[in-house]
């Protein structure tokens, strides 16, 4: 029962390593795809590859991990921390490639939501089953995914309970590709080369403007962006060394 993390060379690689459960995430997982986010952005990795070990890609939150808590902790704690971590997944710096190599269910068609490119096997099913279940999307699969995947797609899985096939999710736009069985991998590899090819600060910052203007993290991007043109000035060197000389600083007509 683990998130892994795998780096190797620029491309790192998350596995959802559950699969008796089929992939459904405890509190423990979640904690730990945030720390595991944390890694890759600070790592020298430019592409990730996120991926499910077994049968499903992720069958979501684990039911027995969260319908015995509190209604209070169910939202301070499950949603809460749940939106940190998928939240993370979603604004890595990197570009996310993930391989749908199982079915995506639940909090796990929320985990496919978070990435750039969704890579499906031609044999899996995508869905929202909560209401179903007496429960709404919590991860963000009702605000993310209608951000990413479209309203009304996403009323017809959340609202509906209508379950799709690869090839009809492909027509839908929820996922980019759809590959043979056993073949997710293999195609992520080859997307992951073409990120590689192209130039890394620009992707990056391409990136970050796509999630701004969905609204994914307008504020941080804005700032992130001012704050690397100003700390790159003329200005912040004369300010620090006046701030370590105990002087006034001195700016004169710098623009």
């Amino acid at each position: 029962m683990s998130v892994d993390l795998d780096i190797s060379g620029q491309v790192a690689r998350l596995s959802i390593k559950r699969a008796e459960k089929l992939n459904a995430l405890t509190a423990e997982m979640v904690d730990s795809l945030a720390s595991r986010c944390r890694e890759i952005e600070r790592s020298d990795a430019r592409v990730v590859i996120l991926s499910g070990e077994g049968k499903a890609f992720c069958a979501g939150g684990d039911i027995e991990a969260w319908s015995g808590e509190t209604p209070e902790d169910f939202g301070r704690h499950w949603v809460r921390d749940g939106h940190t971590a998928f939240d993370a997944l979603a604004r890595l710096r990197q570009p996310l490639i993930a391989v749908l190599d199982g079915h995506a269910l639940g909090g796990g068609l929320e985990l496919a939501a978070c990435a750039d490119l969704r890579i499906a096997e031609e044999h899996i099913k995508i869905g929202q089953p909560e209401t179903g279940l007496g429960i709404i999307p919590g991860w963000s699969g009702t605000q993310r995914a209608v951000r990413r995947l479209g309203a009304q797609t996403v009323r017809r899985m959340a609202v509906m309970g209508e379950v799709f096939s690869a090839q009809e999710a492909l027509g839908l736009g929820i996922v980019d590709h759809v590959v043979p069985k056993g073949q997710g991998v293999a195609r992520a590899d080859v997307a992951a080369r073409h990120v590689l090819s192209r130039s890394p600060r620009a992707t990056e910052l391409a990136k970050m403007m796509i999630n701004a203007a969905e609204g994914e993290e307008r504020e941080r991007v804005i700032e992130a962006l001012a704050g690397t043109i100003a700390a790159g000035s003329d200005d912040l060197v004369e300010g620090l060394a006046a701030f370590h000389e105990k002087r006034p600083p001195s700016f004169g007509d710098r623009t």
